[in-house]
């Protein structure tokens, strides 16, 4: 799949409005070595505190009517999971959301406040809780809306993108965490479509270097069990086969961070008065770390804010 059209986008962006905020650019400073202007794009300002709205809300309203009325299921680590309970919730459908038994009690009980089922399978985040709603789409007739490798999510989450290079057209550089791709490939269709000289750069947990290894083997690779990562948002092991194309081809470089570095991050974004999630602190974190090198004005992409408080305090205490 190539990268969608601005079209396309457009579309996505308009069926937003009223539902989706357009998030705030942060400004920061402070960063070691760093001299070039640095923004934060502040996706925990979403109603569901997480970006995923975006496409949730995207893919369930492009559904024909009869099939969007029997109601939507998804599997998801808990931000999509909210997404599509919230979705579901103002359509007036029903929601089946699968995630695995490791799931934040933040989002659990977000999920469950906002009408959606709840059902959880498998220890952590794998391919057990992507089978279970495949199974339940199919013996109960629900729409299935996956949490990254899908068109129209994909384009839902490329809105993230386009207000991005809309409200600060100085930008030369884009920072953005990566799970399983669907908002790096929304944000690499934006940039693309409007500015191709943009870089693009995409940060992992250095415990599930997914996307490293995609690019190494040149096709997604599902990587093993063992690794693991403070970020729960980003805990997927491999990028979507839709997605990938579309970040092969526009991607500049990719940055890990390690637990240690998206700690103190959390850390340095709380003493701003920004409270993130781990998963929203990764792109920091590499900047934090010098692992990434702007020669501009440069946003990183913080994807949620999602976190249990007592986590939040044990991890900044």
């Amino acid at each position: 799949m190539s990268a969608l059209d601005l079209a396309d986008l457009r579309e996505a962006q308009a069926g937003l409005a009223g539902v989706a905020t357009r998030t705030s650019l942060i400004p920061l400073d402070g960063f070691p070595g760093i001299l070039h202007p640095v923004r934060l794009k502040a996706e925990f300002q979403q109603p569901i505190g997480a970006f995923k709205i975006r496409g949730a809300w995207t893919a369930i309203c492009r559904l024909p009517d009869a099939e969007r009325a029997r109601g939507v299921v998804t599997s998801s680590s808990g931000n999509h999971g909210l997404g599509v309970a919230f979705a579901a919730h103002r359509l007036g459908i029903r929601a089946v959301v699968v995630t695995p038994e490791s799931v934040s009690g933040v989002k659990a009980e977000g999920i469950e406040r906002l009408g959606a089922e709840l059902l959880r399978v498998g220890k952590r985040r794998g391919p057990e809780q992507t089978a279970a709603a495949i199974r339940v789409a199919e013996t109960e007739g629900l729409a299935l809306i996956p949490p990254y490798d899908h068109a129209d999510v994909i384009a839902g989450q490329a809105t993230c993108g386009l207000e991005i290079l809309e409200d600060w057209p100085d930008v030369t550089m884009i920072v953005v965490p990566v799970g399983g791709g669907g908002l790096l490939a929304g944000i690499c269709s934006a940039v693309r479509a409007l500015r191709p000289d943009v870089r693009v750069v995409a940060v992992e947990p250095s415990g599930i270097p997914k996307l490293s290894a995609a690019f190494a083997a040149g096709r997604p690779m599902m990587l093993g069990e063992e690794g693991n990562s403070l970020a729960d948002g980003l805990l997927t092991r491999t990028v979507g086969d839709l997605n990938w194309p579309i970040i092969r081809d526009t991607v500049a470089e990719v940055a890990a961070a390690t637990d240690e570095e998206i700690t103190a991050a959390m850390r340095w974004l709380g003493q701003r008065s920004i409270r993130v999630e781990p998963s929203g602190a990764v792109s920091t974190a590499a900047l934090l770390a010098g692992k990434v090198h702007p020669t501009g004005p440069v946003v990183l992409v913080s994807s949620g804010g999602n976190v249990d408080p007592a986590r939040y305090a044990e991890l900044m205490a």
